[in-house]
């Protein structure tokens, strides 16, 4: 049974609603190439919300992908990506251009959900990562850790979930 009460993420409108079951591997603002430039892509729609901080960082709410669930507005979700060929889609509630999620074509066992769509409910952060593609004149709070790249304490709580995927945890 799981402990935390489930957490809904919501479009900026209300209509796509996810429902997120549990507690987060972890909370997180990842400030690389990849997660720069589609936070670009994003905030250049008609009417969508910031995606990044001032910072230059998104924020996510790192979820196992069998502890997300669309249980509203499915069919008004859009999905980004940078180029064909990359392994990460963007998906945004096209009602109203507000990132949604983050998921991977690659089989990964986890979903970003981007931590602005859980509002007041939102989880602390745990770390700061890819710290070193922050932009030159970035100030970065020292609130929680920092690390420049993927951490072992990040990959660690990945290879934990899904060590609890596979044992029904």
């Amino acid at each position: 049974m799981l402990a935390h009460t489930p957490l809904n993420a919501f479009c900026t409108c209300g209509r796509v609603v996810l429902e997120l079951k549990g507690a987060p591997i972890t909370t997180l603002v990842c400030y690389c190439n990849d997660c720069q430039a589609g936070a670009r892509q994003i905030e250049a729609l008609p009417g969508a919300p910031l995606v990044q901080a001032p910072d230059g960082g998104t924020a996510y709410a790192v979820y196992r992908k069998d502890r997300v669930q669309n249980i509203n507005g499915a069919n008004l979700l859009k999905f980004l990506k940078l180029k064909p060929s990359s392994p990460t889609n963007r998906a945004i509630a096209s009602c109203c251009n507000a990132a949604m999620f983050l998921n991977f074509d690659d089989g990964k066992h986890w979903v970003d959900i981007y931590r602005e769509r859980l509002g007041a409910s939102a989880p602390p952060l745990k770390m700061r990562v890819c710290t070193r593609f922050a932009p030159k004149d970035a100030s970065i709070p020292a609130d929680v850790p920092g690390y420049a790249g993927y951490p072992l304490p990040l990959i660690a709580k990945l290879i934990g979930a899904k060590f609890a995927m596979l044992f029904g945890r």
